[in-house]
């Protein structure tokens, strides 16, 4: 790492693309090393610290959320003679096998970890790991793309390590069902996810009237929207469920997961954002987290599979607000990153960093329909989880 003194981290090192499954797929390490080509290329590495390079979890950390058994099942999967374990989702078309699997997904784990560390040693007020946010994995069996839960190794390590209360708020399109399984029966952590609804989207969970188990019930929260959902609903739901549940948990720490996959032309999913209102929600996360969790923030990727158009803009976005450099949406992209993409990708990659959208959420105020879709999805998840944490899930006065 190096010693700049900065406020916030970002850990990266090339060896994060060997979480590969291979050509075809939609997890392209590709997205990541866009993403931190375009974050160079616009000069923000310049006010960050850099952590590199990652070395991969240790095996007790791993399994402080994961099986010992699913970590030999997975270190097999890799193996020079690998031996897939499909009841352990390992060798399936979402995860198939590759070598030096385990080591892969350890080094995953490592990075946020490295980020979350930071953070709670405090060297840096926010961490950010684009390569992390695999939310889908659990305790005992890899699902969707995600063969360890890097997110729920690095909480883990936060309660282990002195952290009283983590906050945990998923943006990513899928429900963040890994985490929520993980933890499901820990009050110390809320896990909050905004989400397609289960009814048209894979994992097929996250219904709001998931709370958490017993002694944790509110820990779990979800909200869950109806496909087609674009800027001005899905900020108006983030903002009616999160700010008060995080004020009222008062987390020492946020760790978020920034999955991008909720944008309009995303191939795996059918929410309508755009960069522009990915954007705002990354600001309001970030804002939360000084107004409600002391500025502490581990950040992470997550889903997104329009590689070239969105991923890499939306999450240079991302690290620009997470620094204090918020890019300016009519900013034009750089020429030199331009034609990199067209060299590397064959195509022409976006001139700007906004789709030209300027979303709000709709005010609150303005009261609310009981008919509307996103209503009413917001008042589910609000009229499930509310009344564990003392607060009034009437909307009336919004």
């Amino acid at each position: 790492m190096n010693s700049a003194d900065h406020s916030s981290s970002l850990v990266w090192d090339e060896a994060l693309a060997e979480y590969d499954f291979g050509p075809g797929h939609p997890l392209a390490p590709v997205r990541v090393q866009l993403a931190m080509r375009l974050v160079r290329s616009m000069g923000l590495t310049d006010r960050l610290t850099i952590i590199e390079p990652v070395e991969p979890a240790a095996d007790e950390l791993i399994e402080r959320v994961h099986d010992p058994v699913y970590v030999q099942a997975v270190k097999a999967a890799g193996g020079d003679q690998p031996v897939g374990d499909p009841a352990r989702g390992l060798g399936t078309s979402d995860d198939p096998l590759f070598a030096n699997m385990h080591r892969a997904s350890a080094r995953v784990c490592g990075a946020t970890l490295a980020a979350a560390q930071a953070v709670w040693n405090g060297d840096s007020a926010h961490g950010i790991n684009l390569a992390g946010g695999l939310h889908h994995g659990m305790r005992d069996r890899a699902s969707g793309f995600c063969i360890y839960n890097d997110i729920a190794v690095a909480i883990a390590w936060l309660l282990d390590n002195g952290a009283k209360r983590v906050a945990y708020v998923d943006l990513d399109v899928h429900h963040g069902d890994g985490v929520q399984s993980i933890f499901w029966n820990d009050p110390r952590v809320l896990t909050i996810s905004i989400h397609e609804s289960p009814e048209t989207l894979f994992p097929g969970t996250g219904f709001p009237s998931e709370v958490g188990g017993p002694g944790a019930e509110g820990s779990a929260v979800n909200i869950a929207l109806p496909a087609g959902t674009g800027d001005q609903g899905w900020l108006r739901a983030l903002h009616a469920v999160v700010p008060e549940l995080l004020e009222k948990f008062a987390p020492d720490v946020i760790v978020s997961q920034n999955g991008v996959d909720s944008h309009a032309d995303d191939p795996l999913a059918h929410l309508a954002l755009s960069v522009d209102g990915q954007r705002m929600g990354f600001e309001a996360v970030h804002s939360w987290t000084h107004a409600f969790a002391g500025g502490r923030l581990v950040a992470t990727g997550g889903g997104g599979y329009e590689w070239v158009d969105v991923v890499p803009r939306a999450w240079t976005h991302l690290v620009a607000e997470v620094s204090g450099q918020p890019i300016d949406p009519q900013t034009d992209i750089p020429d030199d990153y331009r034609a990199f993409v067209e060299r590397a990708m064959g195509r022409a990659g976006p001139g700007r960093m906004t789709d030209g959208q300027t979303p709000w959420p709709r005010p609150l105020v303005q009261g609310w329909d009981p008919h509307d879709p996103v209503d009413a999805a917001i008042l589910a998840t609000r009229e499930s989880v509310f009344g564990f944490h003392g607060l009034e899930p009437d909307p009336e006065g919004w």
